[in-house]
């Protein structure tokens, strides 16, 4: 598949620039998951409770949401290179943090941190699309994203090893360290082995930085509502905390975090209408405009594919292990099951990609997402008189179409408008995030059938919103510093 597009076996040109950025935000994954396979000797180290350890994971992913928004703002603005290097440098620092907590305080303000790691994935989006062009920009961006996802995957694997190599009750220590350490270093040697664009091309910025720049007053409200769902998320999560939920935030620790999370999305909303009003207030030019429609499908896309992968990873060992009870499946057996899931990220991100590339974004997209509601709709039907072989083999059909689409979703995301594709996809990427949270929701509330029903039925409902998205054709247009304007080829 990708030998005839991309030499794989280059370290040179655009190819070193794509290996360098997959192995980036792959230690970032790794760095931000570093503490799941721990988790139980972290908690019998620290004597946590069953609802301290939840909060943990609950926290991991609680500054994720505004983390992608932050760093795709930084990221058109400073370039990938500076900012990726930042973050591994500056990601460092919880991490070390995390492996020296005496207690769970300590414990959960730095998972909380550790969450900004997770929004490394945006930086490299910018990247790989000033490298690569369009024809080959789906695969290389499902390659960027593929194989990086794995990072969460070989935490899993190595860092219970590395634990046990390092020895005694503070083994976790060591290894949540290690990757601390691993962290910092390749923060200096991304820094010295990239460079932001290719010799003589232009990095095009934004003119003003805080929020995107849309091109008419129904894009702005528009960009207005769809802000709205991950401030609600952020809401879901403070609830979760609450003493209607896991009763670890007092209900005036839960009323402050409501009313910091909605004055936060208050200033975002006067950011939006500030940097827009002006160039609004004229008209825009026809080959300026772009119709923020593409961004808000993309955001939906991305929620049942990349949103409902979050959820169904989390759930799917015990999933396995409660249907199959019958027939002497051990836990171990039931998440090597489970773990099929997320390796299919490595052939099937860079697969969605492909296809993008080769037979449209549209056309691509339209049959992931539908391929994610069918194959959910049949994971829904999964019961223990069903041969274990056929529920993997179920699970992971569905699960190509799941990659596949977040493959295809970032294969379209770098052909919207290039001097902001940092917060574009810094947004598309918040949205998966979102719909992790919403569906680990609705699971807490119901069986594991109507669980997968309930994706399927959203995934059914995005793609008929994938209907109305534009085939990217033809140029987009940027400004030069000169005042001319370039024209970036979309197909």
């Amino acid at each position: 598949m990708s030998a005839s597009t991309l030499d794989l076996f280059s370290f040179t040109g655009k190819m070193k620039i794509l290996h360098m950025s997959w192995l980036a935000f792959f230690i970032s994954f790794v760095v931000w998951f570093n503490h799941a396979p721990l988790m139980l000797a972290i908690a019998e180290t620290l004597k946590l409770s069953p609802a301290e350890t939840k909060t943990i994971l609950i926290l991991n992913v609680a500054l994720t949401i505004p983390a992608r928004i932050a760093i795709g703002i930084l990221v058109d603005k400073f370039g990938p290179k500076r900012t990726y290097s930042a973050l591994l440098a500056v990601g460092s620092v919880p991490c070390f943090m995390f492996a020296a907590a005496d207690n769970f305080e300590q414990l959960a303000l730095a998972r909380f941190l550790m969450g900004f790691v997770g929004a490394g994935f945006v930086i490299g989006i910018r990247m790989v699309g000033e490298w690569f062009p369009a024809r080959q920009l789906g695969i290389a961006e499902g390659i960027y994203g593929g194989w990086g996802n794995f990072g969460s995957a070989a935490a899993a694997i190595v860092l219970p090893s590395l634990a046990l190599a390092f020895g005694g009750e503070n083994g976790w220590r060591y290894a949540i360290a290690a990757t601390g350490v691993l962290a910092l270093l390749y923060s200096v040697v991304y820094f010295f082995s990239v460079s932001d664009t290719p010799k003589g091309s232009t990095y095009f910025k934004p003119k003003k930085a805080g929020a995107m720049e849309v091109t008419s007053y129904a894009d702005l409200a528009l960009y207005i509502l769809m802000s709205v769902p991950l401030y609600a998320a952020l809401t879901l999560l403070a609830w979760k905390l609450s003493p209607t939920g896991m009763k670890l935030l007092s209900e005036p620790a839960t009323i402050a975090a409501y009313v910091a999370i909605w004055t936060l999305f208050a200033y975002n909303v006067y950011k939006i209408v500030h940097i827009n009003a002006e160039h609004l207030a004229q008209p825009i030019e026809a080959i300026h405009r772009y119709p923020f429609k593409q961004v808000a499908i993309l955001d939906l896309a991305y929620l049942v594919t990349f949103g409902s992968e979050l959820a169904v990873v989390s759930m799917l060992p015990m999933f396995f292990h409660d249907t199959f009870k019958h027939t002497g499946i051990s836990t171990v057996q039931a998440g090597l099951l489970a773990s099929s899931f997320a390796f299919m990220n490595l052939v099937a991100r860079p697969g969605g990609g492909w296809l993008s590339d080769k037979y449209g974004r549209k056309l691509s997209l339209t049959i992931c997402v539908l391929g994610c509601a069918v194959g959910y709709a049949a994971m829904s039907q999964i019961e223990s008189s069903w041969p274990i072989a056929l529920a993997f083999a179920v699970t992971f059909l569905c699960s190509f179409f799941v990659q596949a689409g977040c493959g295809a979703v970032y294969a379209m995301v770098p052909l919207i408008k290039r001097r902001m594709t940092g917060q574009i996809a810094g947004m598309v990427g918040a949205y998966g995030n979102v719909g992790g949270v919403t569906f680990l929701t609705v699971l807490s509330f119901v069986t594991p059938e109507t669980f997968f029903l309930t994706i399927a039925a959203t995934a059914a409902v995005v793609a008929v919103s994938v209907q109305f998205i534009a085939e990217p054709a033809g140029h987009m247009a940027e400004v030069m510093e000169d005042g001319s304007v370039a024209m970036i080829e979309l197909n």
